[in-house]
């Protein structure tokens, strides 16, 4: 998808000074020198270049590539006040794929590590299934947390999970 992403930017830039390059040509008058116009063919040129040089160090680290297949999936159910989560092991270094849904009302699901830094969170919607995908680098206990307020126990919202090496 990068790729296709990256080719379409330069092909789409190309056609865009083509068409610049064109249109300078087709306005210049007879009083131009040629001077001036190598200058300004010069300064296109440039600008091409520099627009291209962009686009492939703003695309090549694509924050949204497409990971591997997860090595687990994991099921999690919200509901006033709780957190059911179908697996209490959670693999290092492998993605994890996480299925949040809601019984009730609208949750937010957050996962903590042991520092308590938020490292991902979702919406839990009712009638809806949310997929987060994740790879744990640290083994440790992990908290969930409600992050959306959903009634009077809220704060109780929280369970745990382990990440360690399988």
């Amino acid at each position: 998808m990068q790729m296709t992403v990256l080719a379409i930017s330069l092909v789409v830039m190309a056609a865009l000074a083509w068409a610049f390059v064109a249109a300078v040509r087709a306005s210049g008058s007879d009083e131009v020198s040629t001077g001036v116009e190598t200058q300004r063919n010069r300064l296109i040129a440039l600008l091409t270049v520099v627009g291209v040089i962009v686009s492939i160090a703003s695309l090549r680290p694509w924050p949204h590539a497409v990971s591997a297949a997860p090595a687990a999936v994991i099921n999690v159910s919200g509901g006033q006040w709780y957190w059911d989560i179908d697996a209490q092991d959670v693999p290092l270094h492998q993605p994890v794929a996480f299925n949040v849904h809601t019984v009730d009302v609208t949750h937010g699901f957050g996962v903590v590590n042991e520092a308590g830094r938020m490292l991902f969170q979702t919406q839990a919607i009712p009638g809806y299934a949310n997929r987060v995908d994740y790879t744990f680098d640290t083994p440790g206990t992990y908290r969930v947390v409600c992050l959306e307020y959903c009634g009077v126990a809220h704060h109780d919202m929280i369970t745990e999970f382990t990440v360690a090496a399988e």
